[in-house]
């Protein structure tokens, strides 16, 4: 019997993230991955951090995460307007 040859490791494969649809997009407070998710493939109920009102499941709305390794961790889920409006409301403004 010949010895039996060492298998080569196979290199980790990347998290999910990116997909073509996301995109990064650069703002004062970082750069940011952003997704657009379309109603049809959004199922679970998420709670929007700009209005803090609910992202029902088939809504359309975004994802974002800071663009950092690790990032992904922070996974946040936005109304598109809650999302371009963010940095206009400053401590103590009403989020209406």
């Amino acid at each position: 019997m010949s010895p039996r040859r060492a298998r080569r490791k196979e290199p980790a494969r990347p998290p999910v993230f990116p997909r073509s649809s996301d995109r990064v997009e650069e703002w004062p407070d970082g750069e940011w991955k952003v997704r657009s998710l379309t109603g049809g493939t959004s199922t679970k109920d998420y709670r929007c951090p700009g209005c803090d009102q609910e992202i029902r499941g088939g809504q359309p709305h975004l994802v974002t995460w800071p663009d950092w390794p690790g990032g992904e961790d922070e996974r946040r889920h936005w109304h598109p307007v809650c999302w371009r409006k963010r940095l206009d409301r400053g401590p103590g403004r009403s989020r209406y």
